[in-house]
């Protein structure tokens, strides 16, 4: 029977040690954020651009954080394991992209300003 509390019974696979991490890591991402938003376009974009980066970036850690305390538990499979390190390699590597793309888009923007 679905879990009415979650939509199509999903429940999450946290604890509230790992909500009490994304709320920390939350206040900390603020903190880096201006108060007030530059109407640059460029720096809009670079900012925007980050903002997704760390988005991504801390739900990331909290199910890397999960799946250790899976593993160490003894929950898991070795395929499931091995699924999960496959998973949050590709992960890595897009978001390594993802930053390279963005250096690369920057440089470009900064030899047209030049």
């Amino acid at each position: 029977m679905p879990d009415v509390k979650h939509p199509a019974g999903r429940k999450l696979l946290c604890d509230a040690d790992d909500l009490q991490d994304f709320a920390t890591e939350l206040e900390r991402a603020s903190k880096t954020l201006p108060q007030r938003i530059n109407a640059d376009p460029e720096k809009v974009e670079r900012g925007l651009a980050q903002l997704v980066l760390t988005l991504i970036e801390l739900p990331r850690q909290l199910m890397e954080r999960q799946a250790i305390r899976r593993i160490e538990a003894g929950s898991l499979t070795d395929e499931e394991i091995e699924r999960l390190g496959q998973t949050f390699m590709k992960l890595q590597e897009r978001m390594d992209d993802s930053t390279e793309k963005r250096m690369e888009t920057q440089n470009s923007q900064r030899i047209k300003a030049d």
